[in-house]
């Protein structure tokens, strides 16, 4: 996986962010979740570089060696989404395709609500659109399922719990949630476990939950649209998320498709990376020659 790949510092909105780079081409910029970093990439890299585009996964703020703010307001949706149009600038293109998974999935909607014309296409992992999220969550099972939202939330214990006997509830997070048992190895574990040990990094992780589940945090997120082809990947399997927040999901994208993986779960590009390999990279190469006619015409 290292041939070809680099690390870039990127300025984002006043804060650096750490980028891993592979291959050169259109930029395809991935956006990772919670608890996660650039590591939960390391299978589309490699393929999105073989197919002649230039994969971009940043360390989102907070998690390093990007760096961390102690400011809960740093973790705002607005300068989230501020960071990514900083990443697509440096790119050196005018537009770029966003790839967003968990927490870099609603960073991606409302990336694509804010900066339109910043955006080639939309890619969509096991995230809620904010809008359905919010419309469902209190008369369904996600009220259950997002029980931890409420839980990270609160100051101090959040952080004890997940850091106890050397972060043993944050390993068992995935050993026990993925749909099968091999997605990720105890190499992949230590990746994101040594990132959020080090100081200050699980407090800004959380607080991207204690920043923007507030009224009106999430606005740009809730109504967040967009007329670009969208894709969404969606491992059934998602103990957190239902498939259930797919119902509707057209009312926010005009030009739609949604694959279900049966067999997957939350973590899906990791735990069916092939798959998933797949059906981004047709989805790309077959919407290349329509955003191409769209720029002309625009």
């Amino acid at each position: 996986m290292n041939a070809g790949i680099t690390q870039r510092c990127i300025r984002g909105d006043g804060l650096d962010l750490q980028v891993t780079i592979a291959g050169d081409g259109p930029p395809v910029i991935l956006l990772h979740g919670f608890p996660e970093n650039a590591h939960s990439w390391r299978h589309q890299l490699p393929a999105l570089a073989e197919a002649g585009y230039a994969a971009w996964a940043p360390n989102l703020r907070g998690y390093p060696p990007s760096d961390i703010s102690p400011r809960r307001g740093a973790y705002a949706l607005p300068r989230l989404v501020a960071d990514v149009a900083a990443l697509v600038a440096a790119t050196g293109h005018p537009r770029a395709t966003v790839v967003g998974h968990d927490w870099g999935g609603i960073i991606a909607w409302a990336f694509a609500a804010a900066h339109p014309r910043m955006l080639e296409r939309l890619v969509i992992l096991n995230a809620p659109h904010m809008g359905i999220y919010t419309d469902k969550v209190w008369h369904t099972s996600q009220l259950v399922r997002s029980a931890y939202v409420g839980l990270f939330q609160l100051p101090f214990l959040p952080e004890q719990l997940l850091s106890a006997g050397d972060f043993f509830l944050l390993r068992q997070m995935f050993r026990a949630f993925p749909a099968h048992d091999r997605a990720f190895s105890d190499a992949d574990i230590a990746a994101y476990v040594d990132c959020l040990a080090q100081p200050g990094a699980l407090t800004a992780a959380l607080d991207y939950y204690r920043a923007n589940f507030l009224p009106d945090a999430m606005s740009l997120a809730r109504h967040a649209s967009t007329d670009v082809p969208v894709l969404v990947i969606w491992g059934e399997q998602d103990p957190a998320l239902g498939s259930f927040l797919l119902d509707g999901l057209d009312r926010f994208a005009s030009d739609l498709r949604i694959e279900r993986l049966p067999h997957a779960g939350h973590w899906v590009q990791n735990e069916a990376p092939a798959e998933v390999n797949r059906l981004l990279l047709r989805f790309l190469d077959a919407t290349a020659v329509r955003a191409t006619a769209r720029r002309r015409a625009s």
